[in-house]
């Protein structure tokens, strides 16, 4: 962890807090966030959480959840005004403010002072205070981290745990992703040490889907679905009809990309979405292909080596075509990818 002190520093009297996420919050961006404000409130401060977006009803059960303000247009007026009255300004699990849309700019202005707490790689430099690690295997985790750093975790009960379990899961994929280190097992450790219920957490994010949900899932897999074998990849391309035609909501295509990359061979996998104002893209690799790199040099995105986004402002076809046509030039790469 960074220096500590400056941070004991700003915080050592109690102040107006602001804690905003990334747009289309996950859970590790939601399960920090709530952990992080559960934290702060019992210091005394007065914080208030902002996402961009909504985000999965599956993630609404998490301690906190009531207070979230979810920005729109009606309450543009109320979200600037708390970001200009707030001394203390936390960016949680993102490192770019055009990640939080129109509130990008209101943050960059603000005059409090902004704490970055992320784990992905090349940040904007716009924050006063960093405690960025990209070799965190989630946000949640740097949370958990920074908390025992103040020399408070007798304060991390078992609502503040409950979040900062769900980031951590979800972000190492159910612990199996390579980021998966000691320290988080440590961490996990001391959660179910207070009596965070893991499995109940794991059953209320992963175990909850709508029956259409679950239909949309099945067209995907079995309508949807190009595997190219020559270039180790796999991918699927949704268009907004189709989403439409099962009612869709926020998260019902997350993870979906796992599937891709759950085939034998796929080192590299896509979902490619037309959510109308612009086509979305969800990448995953294994071994050493880095789709970071690859969302950064051609579709506006990136994230970590092994998970990473991207957007288009083309058609849905033309977006697949150019991905399609992408893959001869990383052939050699992804042929020597280890899988």
């Amino acid at each position: 962890m960074h220096d500590i002190n400056a941070l004991k520093e700003l915080l050592k009297e109690p102040k107006e807090v602001m804690i905003t996420t990334h747009h289309k919050p996950d859970a590790d961006a939601l399960g920090s966030s709530l952990g992080l404000a559960g934290y702060l409130k019992k210091k005394g401060h007065r914080v208030t959480v902002i996402t961009p977006s909504d985000y999965p009803n599956f993630l609404e059960w998490m301690p906190g959840n009531d207070d979230v303000l979810v920005y729109s247009e009606k309450n543009d007026e109320l979200v600037q005004r708390i970001v200009n009255e707030s001394q203390v300004i936390f960016c949680l699990d993102f490192n770019n403010l055009s990640r939080i849309n129109e509130m990008g700019d209101y943050i960059r202005n603000a005059k409090g002072t902004k704490v970055l707490i992320d784990h992905h790689l090349q940040p904007e430099d716009f924050a006063d205070l960093d405690y960025a690690n990209t070799n965190a295997a989630a946000t949640a985790e740097l949370v958990y981290d920074l908390i025992k750093a103040m020399g408070d975790a007798d304060l991390i009960d078992t609502n503040i745990g409950e979040c900062l379990y769900a980031g951590i899961m979800t972000d190492t994929g159910s612990f199996r992703h390579p980021s998966t280190s000691k320290n988080v097992h440590l961490i996990i450790a001391d959660l179910l040490h207070i009596g965070v219920n893991t499995s109940n957490i794991h059953r209320l994010i992963y175990d909850s889907s709508s029956e259409l949900r679950l239909r949309f899932l099945g067209f995907a897999l079995k309508d949807k679905l190009v595997v190219l074998p020559e270039y180790k990849t796999a991918y699927m391309a949704i268009s907004a009809d189709e989403l439409k035609a099962y009612n869709s909501k926020t998260g019902d295509t997350e993870g979906l990309v796992n599937f891709a990359l759950s085939i034998e061979g796929i080192v590299f996998a896509a979902v490619i979405i037309d959510r109308t104002q612009a086509v979305k893209m969800s990448f995953r690799s294994v071994g050493n292909f880095s789709v970071n790199e690859f969302a950064r040099a051609h579709f506006n995105g990136g994230g970590h080596r092994n998970a990473a986004g991207g957007m288009s402002t083309d058609t849905l076809e033309a977006t697949v075509a150019k991905f399609e046509s992408l893959l001869p030039q990383y052939k050699e790469q992804l042929a020597n990818s280890i899988n």
